[in-house]
């Protein structure tokens, strides 16, 4: 969950590309180069991907910017992109494959299960189509069902064949992961830096960036690679009966196949490959966070299916995280829509599993007293699963003398009201149905895509109306004096207008949306 200070800086990011947008597309006077304003949005993309739920509609990364935009045409994926389920220790692996043999297994034996091990590769998900054997798309991810449509970046990749000949599937979506090389990265660092530019992060960040340029010219400078791995929507193709297979087809299309792939005949051969692959990860060109594992029959892959996100019959084993250690300047607490009050670590910032991090997770009350991390602490770090920050544990040799344990606040830092630990709950609530942090967030979910879809509606605006007192609950959406709005800077009749629109469209929008959206606790 994101904490407040990540909110304020999701919300001074936005503030300020818009307002270079405004400059750069309407005034024609921009006031920072392009590489800068892609550093940029590139920040906010990243802290919308890591805290999906600070994404709003009106955020620049959604939108169209004057007469180009830094966001693409939707794409619908004939097959969905569906992610992975993780496996974080051998444990955990050995587990997925037991799985697999009880939904499998026929009798008393067990069941053979073969297997294709792949790098995980630190990039961006991509689906290529080609109709007729021509090179005609290619979307990102997105959320799954619904990516961004970069067919004009993704043509300047060398590694994109644009033609596959004759004998070629009429329809073939290749899927792969976009990424950068450890040389281009740093060829690309070196001149951020001759240039007097903020260098790089990592290069995935890096990567991400140069895919999401509207001048593919540019994308075409950084260098970006391509490993394939998976097919999906294929036509008029040949019988497919093993993940390898599928490889080889690829690989005689002139696709990249990664070469460190390998085919293995039990979980303890994967778990043999997956320790291999952890200990040789920096021998690598590029950056790998894992191992893909998958089910080689694509019969027994029907069989076994999948869940709602993620298929049965593959998993990613992720390599543990970087750890560090730095300072516990603080510890803070942030109130989100239900109410429940959850502390955060405010850190000295320190670079760990690829980014720097200020601020790390302390989960409730029970975590901190567990752990015993105080303020003025030096604390271990940790990226778990390369994706939030978390404080593992105090250095207890290095605890200043007269360090005092930390205490759960009584009252909310929102509203002052008292803040409750209901009897055997992990969490502390504030109770106050009319504290500001929990409108603010109740608003925001309500208003958002995955509920009832308000564009428009985003953080800025909750908080003016509430400062207004135009709205106190999600209820008041559909009440707001629009009168007292007109006389207000960012409020002319054409925002008015498509506001209301927006809000009579989502009187539209079918129940469970509706439920989704009223955030009621316990219902799922």
């Amino acid at each position: 969950m994101a904490d407040l200070e990540v909110e304020q800086r999701v919300e001074a990011l936005r503030d300020e590309i818009r307002e270079h947008n405004r400059r750069y597309y309407e005034l024609d006077e921009p006031t920072i180069s392009d590489a800068d304003y892609d550093d940029l949005v590139r920040e906010l993309r990243r802290l919308e991907e890591e805290f999906p739920e600070l994404i709003t509609a009106d955020s620049p990364t959604q939108q169209v910017s004057g007469r180009a935009t830094t966001t693409f045409a939707p794409v619908v994926h004939q097959v969905p992109m569906m992610s992975l389920d993780n496996a974080f220790d051998e444990g955990e692996l050995r587990a997925w494959g037991e799985r697999l043999q009880r939904r499998i297994g026929e009798g008393d034996g067990p069941v053979a299960i073969g297997f294709v091990c792949e790098p995980k590769i630190d990039g961006l998900a991509i689906s290529i189509r080609y109709e007729g054997g021509r090179f005609v798309q290619a979307a990102t991810r997105g959320d799954g069902r619904t990516g961004e449509d970069v067919t004009a970046n993704i043509a300047t990749l060398a590694d994109v064949p644009k033609s596959l000949g004759a004998g070629a599937p009429a329809v073939l979506e290749v899927r792969g992961e976009v990424y950068m090389s450890h040389p281009a990265f740093e060829a690309l660092n070196a001149g951020q830096v001759e240039r007097g530019l903020r260098p790089f992060v990592n290069p995935r960040n890096a990567a991400a960036g140069a895919l999401r340029q509207k001048d593919a010219s540019i994308t075409a400078s950084r260098e970006l690679s391509l490993w394939c791995y998976q097919l999906g929507a294929i036509e008029g193709g040949p019988e497919l009966r093993t993940h390898s297979e599928t490889l080889e087809l690829m690989r005689s299309l002139g696709f990249p196949v990664n070469p460190e792939v390998r085919a293995v005949d039990t979980i303890d051969d994967v778990l043999a490959y997956c320790r291999e692959r952890q200990a040789a990860r920096h021998d690598l060109p590029y950056e790998i966070d894992g191992v893909v594992v998958k089910v080689d029959d694509l019969a027994l892959r029907a069989q076994l299916g999948s869940t709602s996100k993620a298929p049965r019959w593959a998993i990613a084993y992720k390599f543990p995280p970087e750890e560090r250690t730095t300072k516990l300047l603080d510890i803070q607490v942030s109130v989100g829509r239900t109410g429940r009050a959850t502390p955060y670590a405010v850190l000295e910032p320190v670079f760990v599993g690829g980014v720097t991090v200020s601020q790390a997770t302390l989960h409730n009350e029970d975590q901190v007293r567990a752990k015993d991390v105080r303020p003025g602490d030096t604390v271990i770090v940790r990226r778990a699963g390369d994706v939030i920050p978390e404080v593992l544990g105090a250095v207890l040799a290095d605890r200043p003398e007269g360090s005092q344990p930390w205490v759960f606040p009584r009252h909310c830092p929102a509203c002052g009201a008292e803040l409750v630990r209901p009897e055997g709950e992990a969490d502390t609530r504030c109770v106050n149905i009319a504290c500001p942090a929990r409108a603010l967030g109740s608003i925001e979910h309500f208003a958002s895509r995955g509920a009832m879809d308000i564009e428009g509606l985003g953080d800025k605006r909750i908080r003016q109306l509430l400062e207004l007192g135009l709205v106190r609950d999600v209820a008041d959406i559909y009440s707001i004096d629009w009168e007292v709005l007109r006389p207000l800077d960012g409020w002319g009749e054409v925002s008015i207008r498509n506001l209301q629109a927006a809000i009579e469209a989502s009187k539209s929008q079918p129940l469970p949306r509706l439920l989704v959206g009223l955030n009621i606790r316990h219902l799922g």
